[in-house]
């Protein structure tokens, strides 16, 4: 399975992608190399989504800081 670089037009666009893959995997008789190839591309899709909400979570840290006036980030998630 090869991992290629996606760039999608946007995370909605990536998403979509997402979605038809897995339901052509889900409802169709796909050949095997057919299947290989689109969960290779589901995998550089998934990074790519991932990464872009990785990102806007970011950015509404910075907002959070922004709206309140604070000169804390609050965090999100709690990891701990």
């Amino acid at each position: 399975m090869e991992h290629t670089e996606i760039q999608p037009k946007s995370f909605e666009v990536a998403l979509a992608r997402l979605e038809e893959i897995a339901l052509a995997l889900d409802h169709n008789d796909v050949p095997l190399a057919q299947a290989l190839q689109w969960c290779g591309e589901a995998a550089a899709l998934t990074t790519y989504c991932r990464a872009q909400l990785v990102a806007a979570e970011g950015r509404l840290e910075q907002l959070v800081e922004a709206a309140n006036g604070d000169v804390r980030i609050v965090p999100l998630l709690d990891n701990e």
